[in-house]
């Protein structure tokens, strides 16, 4: 884990909820559920990465820059505070790699010349379609 993830790890509070899903009666007993909140302006983001972390976060990020992740796939309170803290950890490790620029492809002369050809050719079909006159 990277020092981020683990600074997030400490800042995140967790609340637990009664949770909907399987485990019959229990369910109505047993808050289950995970919500785990970070707020993100305390983990001192560089733009770039905050900026991905909103993108990809959507709307599980509020106006105020707290990041909410629900869990509550699975039927103990244990397991379903390692899935929302493992979640959180992935959304972090993704917001922080960089997007691989992307290589603009180069047309040689043949090509331009080609598909110009082919531009020219399709504008005389069309030019052909117009309204015809009787002169």
């Amino acid at each position: 884990m990277n020092e981020i993830v683990e600074r997030a790890q400490a800042l995140a509070t967790e609340t637990f909820l009664a949770s909907t899903g399987p485990g019959g009666q229990n369910v109505n007993k047993v808050a289950s559920a995970c919500q785990l909140r970070l707020d993100c302006y305390a983990l001192r983001l560089s733009p770039e990465v905050f900026a991905r972390l909103k993108e990809l976060a959507g709307s599980r990020m509020t106006l105020r820059g707290e990041l909410v992740i629900s869990a509550r796939r699975f039927r103990t309170q244990e397991a379903n505070r390692a899935d929302a803290r493992e979640r959180m950890a992935e959304l972090l490790e993704q917001a922080q790699k960089f997007p691989e620029k992307r290589a603009k492809s180069r047309l040689n002369r043949v090509g331009k010349e080609q598909r110009i050809k082919g531009k020219k050719l399709r504008g005389n079909v069309k030019a052909g379609r117009g309204k015809v006159s009787l002169d």
